[in-house]
């Protein structure tokens, strides 16, 4: 019996020593869990981020591609505006009306403005339509205001200088003048009064 309660006391001291190393072990194994989980957080991480970054660049890549012109459009325009500035100048100009070759000098001018407007439509740039459209700040820009009973508030009157969408982007507004009901005296005194 002796023996037996060694052996026993042997076994107890075994157990225990081993005990500890396993419960090492488990915490060494959860760790390498963790880290391993960690490690795969940060590679689905990674590999979102690339993905993102890989979409950016190929918006980058078609806006490039589809608006890369935009600013070359947006300086052309002002040459349309010179030409067709120069045909009322010419047409206006008191010397220039007794001249027998002027209509065939209009007629090239007009010529011009029609081939850069083709050019233009060619390219993804169009006039913004202006006649009688409801006022939209999106693509229109109010210069002055016009009493006007016959149309209704807001409405444009007058197109001062044309605007012009680059595909769907705004290349540059369109100058308007819009529409404003007549007031009458009796209402000018109570907006100053209040």
């Amino acid at each position: 019996m002796i023996e037996n309660e060694e052996n026993k006391e042997d076994i107890t001291a075994k157990e225990q020593n081993e005990k500890p190393k396993e419960a090492g072990l488990e915490k060494e194994e959860t760790t390498v869990e963790e880290k391993l989980k960690e490690t795969e957080e940060k590679l689905l991480r990674s590999l979102a981020e690339i993905e993102n970054q890989r979409r950016r660049f190929e918006k980058e890549i078609r806006d490039a591609f589809e608006y890369g012109g935009y600013n070359f459009a947006k300086e052309s325009l002002s040459i349309l505006d010179n030409l067709q500035r120069a045909k009322v100048s010419i047409k206006n100009d008191e010397t220039l009306k007794n001249n027998k070759d002027l209509e065939k000098f209009l007629k090239n001018l007009d010529v011009l403005e029609k081939d850069m407007v083709s050019i233009f439509e060619k390219n993804k740039i169009k006039k913004i339509n202006c006649d009688k459209q409801k006022f939209d700040p999106n693509i229109h820009q109010a210069m002055l205001e016009i009493e006007n009973d016959n149309v209704n508030e807001g409405v444009i009157v007058q197109e001062i200088q044309p605007g012009y969408m680059f595909g769907d982007r705004l290349l540059r507004p369109a100058f308007v003048g819009i529409s404003k009901k007549k007031s009458s005296k009796n209402q000018k005194k109570k907006e100053k009064n209040d």
